[in-house]
């Protein structure tokens, strides 16, 4: 479906989703070649380079309508969660103070950062948005609802939004081809945080050297720990990136301001590099631009409410659903996956019987138990049917569907286990 890209911003869902229209802009004024020469730049004045220099005639059409598609995408998302209990809270206290920014699915706006976290929450609650998985899984749509807030408040026009997005998704995806931080503990909003100061800047039109000082402001003071995504799970799960969203808008304007950060941030002696993800190369010159593909087509919609390793699983679970019908001729269920499906959805033995927060409480997260969840799904379809409007707000389960999924769901996930990809190499190796 071909979007205007002059009016794309005004699809909306309901009164007030959007109540904003983006002016057209003439050709951009930064006229740089995106990109800049490894070895002769901080990685920081790299990245500051190749987003004041990507300009919106380096984007070709299949990317611009990419980019519509998953703004679309993440506000539904965002409209879909707008009324779970933790998305609520983030949004009230983002409206205690005024601004320039909608909080989406009202008429109230609050300031730009504020409006990046409350808005940022809905879109990621409900584990329904984009993935991307590179040398970890992210989210790249998490950094959405910062543009959209930094872009209403500078009024800037749609060209320069989807600009501002494009540059997002490259720098985080980027990040995330080039560096496995999960090994050491750390989170990865923690690539977000150059990819929302990036972009956000661009739309505040900042000079290379303010946009080189909020990627070190913005990463400096605020890294992650992966805590927030093992054990027993929290509300927290589905608002850490946009907390690093808020935290990047904010460090932008403290760029804007004339505020400098520490430098250089990745390669320095207490950076980045040795701090938290240790050293890697990072081709900037590679990244998308005219003629190079752009990571955001690489990127993926998800069909189901559910971590990303657990996809594939959830398919097989309703499979097995519609083969079997009655749940009590299951006994027991053994899931294989990956050895980072296993790692940050089938490892911890706690994961079935923690706290799993709120955000689990309509059985659309995978949140108390990641490797049990295709089996908790697939309680939702007892007689083998697949509910409707995977996409939008699904309808519940029938009458039956709730008691089968109250009453034996428990006792189901109890025999649910999920093996160490290892153990089957093994098993091979002495066969």
């Amino acid at each position: 479906m071909e979007i205007p890209r002059r009016r794309f911003l005004q699809v909306g869902v309901g009164a007030g989703v959007l109540p904003f229209v983006f002016h057209t802009a003439d050709a951009e004024d930064h006229r740089a070649a995106p990109g800049s020469e490894p070895g002769e730049r901080s990685l920081a004045e790299r990245l500051a380079h190749y987003a004041h220099g990507l300009r919106y005639e380096d984007l070709d059409s299949a990317t611009v309508e990419r980019v519509k598609t998953h703004v679309i995408d993440s506000i539904g998302c965002g409209i879909g969660a707008w009324d779970e209990r933790p998305v609520r809270a983030c949004r009230e206290l983002a409206l205690t103070v005024s601004g320039p920014a909608t909080i989406i699915g009202t008429h109230r706006q609050t300031t730009a950062d504020m409006a990046a976290f409350a808005n940022g929450a809905a879109v990621r609650y409900l584990d329904f948005n984009d993935t991307y998985v590179g040398r970890v899984a992210i989210h790249p749509s998490d950094n959405i609802a910062a543009c959209l807030a930094v872009a209403e408040a500078e009024d800037s026009s749609a060209q320069e939004l989807i600009t501002a997005i494009a540059i997002a998704y490259e720098v985080n995806c980027r990040l995330v081809d080039a560096f496995d931080i999960s090994k050491r503990g750390w989170d990865p909003p923690v690539f977000g945080l150059p990819a929302v100061a990036l972009a956000a800047g661009r739309l505040m039109k900042l000079t290379l050297d303010q946009l080189t000082q909020a990627v070190s402001l913005a990463v400096n003071d605020h890294i992650p720990l992966a805590q927030t995504r093992v054990g027993s799970l929290s509300d927290w799960k589905g608002l850490a990136a946009a907390e690093a969203a808020r935290n990047a808008v904010f460090a932008t304007r403290l760029a804007r301001a004339g505020v400098t950060g520490p430098s250089p941030i990745f390669e320095g002696s207490a950076g980045l590099f040795q701090q938290v993800t240790g050293r890697a190369n990072v081709d900037v010159e590679s990244f998308g631009r005219r003629d190079v593909l752009f990571r955001i087509h690489k990127c993926s919609l998800k069909p189901y409410p559910a971590v990303i390793y657990t996809q594939t699983a959830i398919v097989a679970g309703i499979e097995v659903a519609r083969a079997v019908g009655s749940l009590d001729r299951i006994s027991s269920v053994e899931i294989a996956t990956t050895s980072r499906g296993y790692q940050r959805s089938g490892s911890e033995a706690d994961q079935g019987r923690g706290r799993s927060g709120s955000h689990g409480a309509r059985g659309s997260r995978c949140t108390d138990a990641g490797n049990r969840e295709p089996f908790r799904r697939s309680a939702h379809f007892p007689r083998g049917e697949p509910r409707t409007g995977l996409r939008g707000t699904p309808d519940g389960p029938s009458r039956s569907g709730k008691e089968i999924y109250g009453q034996r769901r428990q006792a189901l996930a109890r025999s649910t286990s999920c093996r160490d990809p290892s153990s089957f190499v093994d098993a091979r190796t002495r066969s």
